[in-house]
């Protein structure tokens, strides 16, 4: 059984806006309809959960009236932090097959990286898109710094992919700040972390700029 987790409890804080980043719309579709669509265009059968605040039930509603949008998903109540929101969304899973789990605020997700990501997770048990590091980076060292070699270094994406009974093991401990994304929970128990390819395009919306680099993408 495959099944995917969409997060999706930003704010507009950083977009200086009001409406929440998941809501805003990019080529005339809320952000958050291209993850669903790119999901169930890829397995129809993929079951869906949607971790989202409780508050923007209401708003997810009627935006999905107003769009006609009908992909079959489950809207599970988000929590304290992103940890808790996939911690909800796990508990209502069996622990058989596999999950993704995926920032609501990248709709660019394209179907050669989800097969691809879920392929990896069938063989290795987890899979982790990672992009090269282009521009030059330097370390912080105390009050000073020092160049670091960028070769060593991966930015990571989503969705990752894991073995479902083992990122909800993971996900049994208690919340640790340094849990940055599902990689870093899962690792917490001793598990190695397969990387794969990532995709460029797959971008993150949290800027203003980043949804005219969106569209252009499109």
């Amino acid at each position: 059984m495959k099944a995917v987790i969409i997060v999706a409890g930003g704010s507009g804080t950083r977009m200086n806006s009001l409406v929440p980043k998941q809501f805003l719309l990019l080529k005339d579709l809320p952000v958050l309809f291209y993850s669903l669509s790119a999901f169930f265009q890829f397995d129809a059968t993929i079951r869906i959960l949607l971790a989202l605040p409780q508050e923007l039930f209401g708003n997810w509603t009627e935006l999905q009236r107003r769009y006609e949008m009908t992909i079959p998903h489950e809207v599970i109540p988000g929590g304290e932090t992103r940890f808790h929101s996939v911690l909800n969304c796990l508990q209502r899973l069996d622990n058989d097959g596999l999950v993704a789990i995926h920032d609501g605020a990248r709709p660019l997700v394209s179907q050669e990286l989800i097969y691809r990501l879920f392929s990896a997770a069938e063989e290795k048990g987890n899979a982790i898109p990672v992009v090269p590091v282009k521009e030059s980076i330097r370390k912080l060292v105390g009050s000073s710094n020092q160049p670091a070699n960028r070769s060593l270094f991966r930015i990571v994406q989503t969705p990752q992919v894991f073995q479902t009974s083992l990122i909800q093991k993971a996900y049994a401990q208690p919340f640790s700040p340094g849990f940055t994304d599902d990689a870093t929970v899962f690792e917490s128990l001793g598990k190695p972390i397969h990387l794969v390819e990532g995709d460029p395009a797959n971008i993150k919306i949290t800027y203003p700029a980043d949804l005219q680099v969106a569209e252009a993408f499109l």
